[in-house]
């Protein structure tokens, strides 16, 4: 017995012809998308206050689209584009009028509890008023929706492997203490949600993939012990193989202990391997009890926002951008404002201020930058024209009680019966050995977080044995580090991953024993004073490095130029390092 769920949905704004092409391109059992980012809830915040949809009208288009098609061949629905209304989502489903029964899953949305406010990455307090904070939910909501014999399952914040691991409850009954099944459905879950990452999309090596402009979205046959295949419908374009399923399970991690609110995944237990064309297996993953706090995110509104770029040409660049910026701090003095950043990549000099008043840092700002038009430097012009300021928004990760949070499930408007204490309670559970020891955690009375990664307690298979890399008598060569290793980088709030994958046990050894974080840093000179962390997945021949403080408060705050730090892993492979020639193919 195997259960097909395909995805249709990566972020909001994905392909909106994708539902249409998973349900009619071969058979699935469900079909899923995720539409809800840190970001989206922010920008779904403003669309409400402005008299629009808290949820993602997109999802609603598509089940336009396919509904019928779903009725008629069981095809149930999983998806989180109900943002935060989704209750108004679920009706705007019914008004279809395709007699479809929709459940909607609330409960997530803490605004009123008396959250603790701590950030999970710096420890400071929040003191701004809340706009949104909406907890990490799991996925036994969407399984008792299922259970209950909903066609269509609309939330809001779940994390994304629970639009996977919900349906795998659902068909195979796993209970709280199924920790390796649980398990494998996550990691399934993580692979296939964002997409065509999964197939070929965004891949270091893109120019093995075939018919990369109508990438074939992923789907995932799991299985009742939680392993899977991860594979696409035929005839589609793109491609699945360990190195693609490798680079997505390496995307916005941090840890190798994945930690969720039904389990935790290790992902250095994860062994994959090629079962055929487009076929890919994973298999052995393993799980431990989850913490007894969820993670939660806050967005609260930061102030305004502006950014002016001017490009400097020829000779004297750096000069220029001095006296660029001497001319405009001139007429609007650079300590008036709250915050200022400025960065120079040429031939870009991009100016940001921030400040709680609009107007300074809108056309004050933005005036005084353009009244230096004919007198600073020569060959002065600017890629923005003089604007108003935007307001923007600042992400804050937190944690409350899992007990405090009480998840509701709602069919056709009707409540089902729901036990939150479904809840696995770790004292009764039957392998102990596998329990977290929480009393060595920073603070064991939260239990661990994003911030929170420990290792005491925990028992896994051991790991194979990987030769350290000492170079002696190898001809090396120089070269840039992608042309051996391949690599994927995203946001985790305010910090950057950037994971960095090779294809063979030889190659891990070389990489492992040559990334180091500090050379990293000395790689990509941008990171120069942050912390980073090194996890090895010697399993999946990777490395993942988090970058504390990359982006700032956020992906909506960040003032660089790539706010989600996704060109992060390429601009590494450009780096040139010494590679063994034998790896050069």
């Amino acid at each position: 017995m195997v259960l097909r769920i395909a995805n249709c949905s990566g972020f909001y704004g994905d392909r909106l012809s994708a539902a249409r092409e998973m349900v009619e391109g071969g058979p699935i059992d469900v079909l899923t998308g995720d539409w809800l980012a840190e970001l989206t809830m922010l920008i779904l915040a403003g669309n409400r206050m402005k008299g629009r949809p808290g949820y993602a009208p997109t999802f609603v288009k598509q089940m336009e689209q396919v509904l019928g098609t779903c009725l008629e061949r069981g095809i149930k629905v999983v998806s989180n584009a109900g943002g935060l209304d989704p209750e108004g989502c679920a009706a705007a489903i019914r008004q279809l009028g395709l007699g479809a029964k929709v459940a909607y899953v609330t409960g997530d949305d803490v605004t009123g509890h008396d959250l603790d406010l701590v950030n999970l990455d710096t420890g400071e307090k929040l003191a701004e008023p809340v706009l949104t904070a909406n907890a990490y939910l799991g996925a036994r909501p969407i399984a008792a929706a299922l259970s209950a014999g909903a066609d269509v399952v609309v939330t809001g914040r779940v994390t994304d492997a629970a639009l996977v691991t919900g349906p795998g409850i659902w068909r195979y009954g796993w209970r709280p203490d199924d920790l390796d099944a649980l398990a494998g459905s996550v990691v399934a879950g993580h692979v296939i949600e964002c997409g065509c990452q999964a197939t070929g999309g965004n891949y270091s090596f893109f120019h093995e993939v075939p018919d990369l402009a109508h990438c074939g979205f992923p789907l995932v046959e799991l299985h009742e012990d939680g392993s899977s295949v991860i594979t696409k419908h035929p005839g589609t374009g793109g491609m699945v193989s360990v190195g693609t399923v490798t680079a997505q399970l390496l995307y916005e991690i941090g840890s190798p202990r994945y930690l969720g609110p039904d389990v935790v995944a290790r992902f250095d237990t994860i062994e994959l391997s090629q079962e055929g064309l487009d076929r890919v297996r994973v298999s052995g993953v393993r799980g431990e009890p989850p913490p007894g706090t969820l993670k939660v995110a806050v967005n609260y509104l930061g102030g305004y926002r502006n950014t002016m770029t001017l490009v400097l040409t020829g000779l004297d660049l750096e000069e220029k951008a001095r006296v660029a910026q001497e001319a405009i701090w001139a007429r609007t003095p650079r300590e008036s404002f709250e915050s200022v950043d400025v960065s120079f990549d040429p031939p870009l000099l991009r100016i940001t201020v921030m400040d709680r008043d609009a107007r300074r840092a809108g056309r004050v700002f933005s005036s005084a930058v353009v009244e230096t038009g004919l007198a600073s430097y020569p060959g002065f012009y600017g890629l923005t024209p003089p604007g108003d300021a935007s307001p923007y928004g600042v992400y804050w990760p937190t944690l409350v009680p899992a007990a405090d949070v009480r998840p509701r499930v709602f069919v056709d408007g009707e409540e089902v019966a729901f036990t939150p204490s479904e809840r696995p309670d770790v004292s009764e559970w039957p392998d102990a050995s596998r329990q977290p020891d929480v009393s060595r955690w920073p603070d064991a009375s939260r239990q661990p977080g994003a911030a929170e990664r420990p290792d005491a307690g925990v028992r896994v298979p051991a790991e194979p044995t990987v030769p350290r890399w000492d170079g002696a008598g190898v001809p090396t060569v120089a070269a840039p580090l992608g042309r051996v290793a391949g690599a994927r980088s995203g946001d985790k709030g305010g910090n950057a991953n950037l994971g960095v994958w090779v294809r063979t046990p030889e190659e891990y050894g070389w990489l492992a024993g040559t990334l180091t974080a500090e050379r990293l840093v000395a790689l990509l000179p941008s990171l120069e004073g942050l912390t980073v962390e090194r996890y090895e997945l010697p399993k999946l021949h990777a490395l993942n490095f988090v970058v504390h403080g990359l982006l700032g408060r956020g992906v909506a705050a960040s003032t660089r130029l790539d706010p989600q730090a996704k060109a992060l892993g390429e601009e590494l492979r450009a780096r040139t390092v010494e590679v063994p020639e034998a790896f050069l193919r």
